[in-house]
């Protein structure tokens, strides 16, 4: 009877920790598509990525109702408990990237309704495909248990900063010698801090990884310190 229930038990785990790395894909997927949209002006797909919002607000409910079911029957400890508490506060995350991914497509929309007059010309391909790249490897470490891959995605957070406030100053001088690219450049400012924000769940995610895995919290704690108990 216990091994049965032993079984159920890690059923429902693998279950949880599975629709994670579905909601993961489809937010990475309208990330895809709002930078997509932006770049090629599609109407079409900016109204599929804004109406797509509502799938990821539905999982994040449905796993967060899943993770308190399991704690209130199962009443997990050590490693179990861990993982359903990184699930709880990855979905959170997951859910804020989906509402940044919004952003961009409702940007892109007044860009092009606004047929791009007076637009600065800024690269955000390179910053976004960054963020992209963190996300993935954070979902790629929740999916392997991996502390490694989790440290450099928190290390890659910096990177992405940087290239936000380049892009910033880059906008400034865009205002300040062409008054008429202020509404456009502050359209892209929005897009790229909601990019830069991509970043930081990212990062938020990777952290929980190394605490489920370490039972060990790294937020608010320096990288050279965190490296340093990892590897005692």
């Amino acid at each position: 009877m216990q091994e049965h229930i032993s079984k159920q038990f890690d059923a429902e785990l693998e279950s949880v920790r599975s629709r994670v790395l579905q909601m993961g894909g489809l937010v990475e997927e309208q990330i895809t598509r709002a930078m997509q949209a932006l770049i090629a002006g599609d109407m079409e797909l900016i109204d599929k990525v804004i109406g797509d919002d509502h799938r990821v607000n539905a999982l994040e409910v449905e796993l967060d109702e899943a993770c308190s079911h399991i704690i209130a029957r199962r009443q997990p400890a050590a490693g179990d408990l861990r993982l359903l508490i990184t699930v709880i506060k990855t979905i959170t995350d997951l859910e804020r990237i989906g509402d940044e991914a919004e952003k961009i497509a409702r940007m892109a929309k007044l860009i092009h309704a606004a047929g791009r007059l007076h637009m600065p010309r800024i690269d955000l391909s390179r910053v976004a495909d960054r963020a992209l790249a963190m996300l993935r490897e954070s979902l790629d470490a929740f999916a392997r248990l991996d502390v490694s891959e989790a440290m450099r995605v928190v290390k890659q957070d910096q990177a992405v900063d940087d290239q936000f406030r380049a892009i910033m100053r880059q906008l400034i001088t865009f205002m300040m010698e062409d008054p008429r690219t202020i509404t456009r450049s502050l359209e892209i400012l929005f897009i790229a801090k909601a990019v830069e924000r991509i970043g930081d769940h990212s990062k938020n995610m990777a952290e929980y990884v190394v605490y489920m895995v370490k039972g060990r919290d790294v937020r608010h704690v320096s990288l050279e310190q965190v490296e340093r108990e990892l590897l005692e």
